[in-house]
């Protein structure tokens, strides 16, 4: 049984399959459901300190908001109520840290993100959660 669940969300097609498993999963427990979409920062460590990279902060912040807003919509729409979490810093670490602030006993994710790029450069959140997590973790296939 699950009280509360946590389901981290990119705006790629495997996100968008794993908020849809995170809300079933939620009524099915009548549990907790909060999301959370990250801006990777160290996607900038590389660049030069100027106002393109609050730019480009800005523009992902953005993104992440409308995903998360996103989210909630479906959680509603299937009668569940989202917690939206905006962070930044290292996917995967943040992940694990606000399930632990949370105290998440599932974790929710996609099998990849936005990109194959991504994955390359990054590492794979989903498999630094079930690395590292210590709780349920539940990888969604695309």
């Amino acid at each position: 049984m699950f009280t509360n669940i946590l389901v981290a969300i990119d705006g790629s097609k495997a996100s968008d399959q794993a908020i849809e498993r995170a809300v079933d999963e939620a009524k099915l427990w009548n549990a907790r459901l909060h999301a959370v979409y990250v801006v990777e920062t160290g996607l900038f460590t590389s660049l030069p300190s100027d106002n393109t990279v609050e730019l480009m902060y800005r523009a992902l912040e953005t993104e992440g908001n409308a995903v998360l807003e996103k989210a909630k919509k479906i959680a509603a729409k299937n009668g569940v109520t989202l917690t939206p979490h905006l962070k930044q810093g290292h996917a995967g670490s943040e992940i694990l840290a606000l399930a632990a602030k949370e105290k998440a006993d599932l974790i929710v994710s996609g099998s990849h993100g936005k990109s194959r790029t991504d994955s390359i450069l990054l590492g794979s959140v989903s498999t630094y959660i079930t690395t590292h997590s210590p709780v349920t973790t539940m990888v969604v296939r695309s």
